[in-house]
């Protein structure tokens, strides 16, 4: 059986699935469809990138969701394989309403809808610039968070990306502060990323109370088709599960790590990424050389 993974913020680039667009009438379709629901210029953001929309939270994560969704739609148009092929789906933060869309537990509307939605609550959760993320490098998420216990940091792990990578969220001087400390306690690399805020932390708690609602509002459609979430980093069918986990996604850690020790542990052998780079298999490669993965985000993938 195939698990399918898709990515989230950061892997965006500018002119990402031009190739799928000017090829395939379906892509073609795709975009006008979510363009009507969002009413969002998607083209000009992701080809052209005017006026460096793509890079702003409130544009990234509907122009990533167009991309995946468009690779997904054309690959199993174009391929032999179907989703009874499939037996796990998962993503990476927004990636999780990638792999719930392309499963068809909720409509390509709603996932447009409420990623809209997300993307400018994320964008306007706290005054821009002055909480933020940073990149770890050399330690599992364990030895990280006893650094941060050992020495009180105000800051929390967002992203658990694979064993030796670790994204931390906090107020903008505090991680800046805590540089010399996580280089005193091994850590090989510390960098700052760019970004506007500390997703996935206590700074997005209210932006998370309010796509609740929007969230238990949601259609979800029974299928065949697993999904390992965020929050738990465990297999579930039930709807009712999966949608409380989605509803405490954004202010929590994105278990990456152990939802990818989880597919070894069901037995999964081929991981399929659909999306934009191919950062996720690579942060699998570091996580399990169990898998054999495969990443589509250009035409000869495809082929």
């Amino acid at each position: 059986m195939t698990s399918i993974v898709f990515p989230g913020q950061g892997s965006q680039t500018v002119g990402m699935v031009r190739d799928f667009y000017d090829n395939f009438k379906i892509a073609k379709l795709i975009f006008e469809e979510i363009e009507d629901y969002t009413k969002i210029d998607l083209k000009n953001i992701i080809f052209e990138n005017v006026d460096n929309k793509l890079n702003l939270t409130q544009f990234t994560q509907i122009s990533i969701f167009a991309a995946s969704y468009t690779i997904y739609k054309v690959y199993f148009s174009e391929t032999e394989i179907n989703n009874s092929n499939i037996n796990v789906m998962l993503g990476h933060s927004l990636g999780e309403y990638t792999a719930l869309a392309c499963s068809n537990r909720i409509s390509l509307k709603d996932a447009c809808l409420i990623l809209k939605k997300r993307g400018e609550l994320m964008n306007n959760a706290v005054i821009p610039n002055k909480t933020g993320m940073a990149a770890l490098i050399g330690k599992e998420s364990d030895l990280i968070q006893n650094i941060i216990d050992k020495n009180n940091l105000n800051i929390e792990i967002a992203n658990d990306n694979s064993n030796i990578q670790i994204v931390i969220s906090g107020n903008i001087d505090e991680l800046k502060k805590s540089e010399k400390i996580f280089l005193n306690n091994g850590i090989k690399k510390f960098v700052i990323l760019n970004v506007s805020a500390a997703f996935h932390s206590k700074y997005m708690l209210e932006a998370q109370k309010e796509l609740s609602n929007d969230i238990e509002n949601l259609m979800l459609k029974d299928n065949e088709i697993k999904i390992i979430s965020n929050y738990d980093a465990n297999v579930h069918s039930d709807n009712k599960t999966i949608k409380k986990n989605l509803q405490n996604q954004m202010a929590n850690r994105v278990n990456w790590t152990q939802s990818i020790k989880k597919l070894d542990e069901i037995g999964e052998k081929t991981i399929i990424e659909i999306g934009p780079n191919k950062i996720l298999s690579g942060l699998i490669k570091r996580i399990s050389n169990n898998f054999d993965i495969i990443s589509i985000n250009k035409i000869s993938d495809v082929k």
